[in-house]
């Protein structure tokens, strides 16, 4: 069956969890119930790329996975993106996949991006997620991941239809953030979409957007630009199963497992 998925590309305020919320429900005030079936907001969309270690980060059921259930049950459609979240002792990068009926599944972000300390700061995530969500299966990814294909890589245990990453891409590097999200759907045959942030953050770094969604064989289906408009694609699962039995790469993959990562907490 179809899938449709709407990619929110937005420009974040710096620290402004309330403020960034209620400018997504201005542009989530756009789509109809029932118009869509995944709405894919950018990595920390409710702060920005924060590496503060004083900035507040939220409870596992804080105020934004709410707001988030919120949006959910009133569209009809599932809402997901990552929020800076403190569970414990440890800090994450952790991205919410939120269902109709408020059944939230969490991904915390493994490959954190050391250029900018997130290494120092964020405890990285250990397991993968996979959600199977009316009819497909979907892989959502935070942002640096994306240059890290092994994780990424359908294989048993680790299968799907679409690949997500959310992101706060910076715009120096905005041409290795086209590239490889074509690359992760022509070697995993899969839809990928990829939503980036628009604007420059707090620490003055810019972000050109260029959020898109793209077929098995890397073409693209919707590209933003730096546009702050909500964009609705259309997956289509039966031709996506008709070309991988016509073209089955998958079954000459290398077969490989990860190993346990080092204990990094």
């Amino acid at each position: 069956m179809p899938l449709r998925v709407t990619l929110v590309q937005a420009g974040l305020r710096w620290r402004d969890p309330a403020g960034n919320r209620s400018n997504f429900d201005a542009m989530l005030e756009t789509l109809a119930p029932g118009a869509t079936d995944v709405v894919v907001l950018p990595e920390m969309f409710s702060t920005g790329f924060d590496m503060d270690p004083a900035a507040p980060a939220e409870s596992p059921d804080g105020p934004t996975l709410q707001w988030m259930r919120g949006w959910a049950q009133r569209l009809d459609a599932a809402v997901t993106g990552s929020v800076m979240t403190r569970d414990g002792d440890w800090r994450f990068n952790r991205l919410w996949f939120v269902a109709p009926d408020g059944a939230a599944s969490s991904y915390d972000k493994r490959h954190l991006f050391r250029m900018a300390g997130e290494h120092r700061h964020y405890a990285a995530g250990t397991t993968g997620l996979v959600v199977a969500f009316r009819g497909w299966r979907i892989a959502p990814l935070v942002c640096y991941d994306l240059r890290f294909p092994v994780w990424s890589r359908r294989r048993p245990g680790y299968d799907y239809e679409l690949l997500l990453y959310v992101a706060n891409w910076p715009a120096r590097r905005a041409y290795a953030w086209r590239q490889l999200l074509i690359a992760r759907a022509i070697e995993n045959q899969s839809y990928v979409v990829g939503v980036n942030r628009i604007g420059a953050d707090g620490n003055g770094v810019a972000h050109d957007g260029d959020s898109a969604a793209l077929d098995f064989l890397g073409m693209p289906l919707a590209s933003l630009g730096q546009r702050e408009d909500p964009a609705t694609v259309t997956l289509q699962e039966a031709a996506l199963a008709e070309f991988r039995e016509r073209f089955p790469a998958h079954l000459d993959a290398d077969r490989f497992e990860l190993l346990p990562p080092e204990a990094d907490r």
